[in-house]
């Protein structure tokens, strides 16, 4: 995987103030995309274990509320084999932090049914995510007085307390009628 971006002390990706990574590589080829060179996969940097490091080293400061991932996609199945360890050891070394992730891909449609997004790394990624905003960048539904959601369509989803109202199935096929607690 290769990331085009990362941001020391961001305020705009999240609550709080953040660590963000911005993946490469994007199918979804938003009209008004803010961020178009980001959607080739070989865009940027490699995303290395150096790479990791520095963001844990970015991570460890008691004022620093978590982590944000956007892209590009990070749940481009290609990202999401690279995110999946990272995300493993950003939740082992930092518990208290949380984790906000920013795709075009929509929870119920496409994350948790069989879609061009899902591989062997989805629902583990899901699991360790705290905050999804979900939902193509719509040029048309544009709100600059939107808080974390560049358009009206898109969605600021509690993942794991939406994953957790389907109890003893917590990543079952099916999902059609599932809730969604919106933050």
């Amino acid at each position: 995987m290769n990331y085009g971006e990362i941001k020391k002390c961001d305020i705009a990706n999240g609550e709080g103030v953040r660590v963000s990574l911005f993946t490469s590589g994007c199918t979804h080829h938003c009209k008004g995309c803010f961020n178009k060179e980001t959607w080739s996969f070989s865009y940027g940097k490699p995303f290395t274990e150096g790479t990791q490091k520095y963001i844990m080293n970015l991570l460890a400061p008691s004022y620093i509320n978590g982590l944000s991932l956007l892209g590009g996609e990070p749940f481009e199945p290609e990202n999401q084999r690279a995110l999946l360890p990272f995300l493993k050891e950003v939740r082992k070394q930092f518990p208290e932090k949380n984790i906000w992730c920013y795709t075009g891909y929509t929870l119920e449609s496409d994350l948790l049914r069989n879609s061009r997004a899902r591989c062997e790394c989805t629902d583990e990624m899901l699991g360790l995510i705290d905050v999804l905003v979900d939902g193509e960048f719509k040029e048309e539904l544009k709100d600059i007085s939107l808080q974390f959601r560049g358009s009206s369509n898109q969605r600021i989803i509690n993942v794991s307390g939406t994953l957790k109202s389907k109890t003893m199935q917590f990543f079952a096929s099916d999902y059609g009628h599932m809730p969604i607690n919106v933050i």
